[in-house]
């Protein structure tokens, strides 16, 4: 497997579009193996969570965030995916042994594991009294597509998005990788219509990510003819925030009756966490501590 994950963000020379390009293999094979998911389910998740990595890699604060919502009532089940700004990334699949067969040779069928009779919401927390929440029909479920109708919505930016997650016979993941070009104001027709001739010339991005050693190399390739500058440049990963102080405050408002259950059988109280699957273990004991602590 390739070394850090990161992304890097890009502008032309006029100043006509912006492109986010990442490498996301390490933290998708993390998801796959904290969730332990099928093929088709990691490649879900692993979208999302790609998706949701770039886009919270243009908040300005460090307690900003968005979370991206996916339900199209497939068998997926719901899919979450909560980035920062600085490159971190937690999420979790409903169901993640949920599998269907490809319709076509080295195609998972996400589109149907995620169904597209749901909606795509974002929420962005930016530090102000109500979040900002965007919420759009799915028009497949393959992730992308629906992004690129939610930035025309709810944004009114014109974009392409691609995102692709290559898993082995053996269920790792091989490559992950995302791209985002949004159209800016004014953008001029000739250098949209060779970015995109670029892009669809070029193929599924999950193979550029395995193909190519680094993202400047693949984004040569993605601007060819068009002068353009990297801006910045941002490392990810997994990470949760979640702790065991934060499961003890869950756990504390558990009723009397399940705590003196545990206590009778001398049992400990184990909390899960859905993001990363993190188990804690509180004795009855503090669980009774914790509770007479509370107003």
């Amino acid at each position: 497997m390739q070394n850090q994950d990161y992304l890097i963000k890009l502008i032309d020379a006029g100043q006509n579009v912006r492109v986010w390009l990442a490498r996301t293999n390490r933290l998708v094979e993390e998801a796959h193996i904290r969730h332990q998911t099928s093929a088709t389910a990691t490649a879900a998740l692993g979208r999302v969570l790609t998706a949701a990595v770039m886009m919270g890699s243009d908040l300005k604060s460090d307690q900003d965030l968005i979370s991206l919502r996916f339900n199209g009532n497939g068998p997926a089940g719901t899919i979450i995916a909560t980035a920062d700004g600085n490159g971190h990334v937690k999420g979790l699949i409903g169901n993640p042994q949920a599998d269907l067969p490809s319709r076509s040779p080295g195609k998972l069928a996400v589109g149907d594991l995620v169904g597209a009779e749901g909606y795509l919401e974002v929420r962005k927390d930016l530090g102000l009294k109500q979040p900002f929440e965007g919420k759009v029909p799915l028009v497949s479920g393959e992730i992308a597509e629906d992004l690129a109708q939610y930035f025309m919505q709810s944004e009114q930016i014109p974009a392409l998005v691609s995102l692709g997650v290559l898993v082995g016979a053996d269920l790792r993941v091989l490559a992950a990788g995302g791209l985002i070009v949004q159209a800016l104001p004014n953008a001029e027709d000739a250098v949209l219509e060779i970015l995109e001739n670029n892009i669809l010339s070029l193929g599924q991005i999950s193979q550029l990510v395995l193909e190519n050693e680094t993202l400047e190399d693949i984004a040569a390739s993605i601007m060819q003819g068009i002068e353009y500058t990297i801006i910045a440049r941002m490392n990810l990963a997994f990470a949760c925030n979640c702790s065991r102080e934060r499961l003890a405050i869950i756990l504390a408002g558990l009723n009397e009756e399940e705590i003196r259950e545990a206590a009778e059988n001398n049992k400990d109280i184990e909390a899960v966490c859905n993001f990363c699957r993190t188990t804690y273990t509180f004795s009855p004991d503090e669980i009774k501590a914790l509770k007479s602590e509370k107003p």
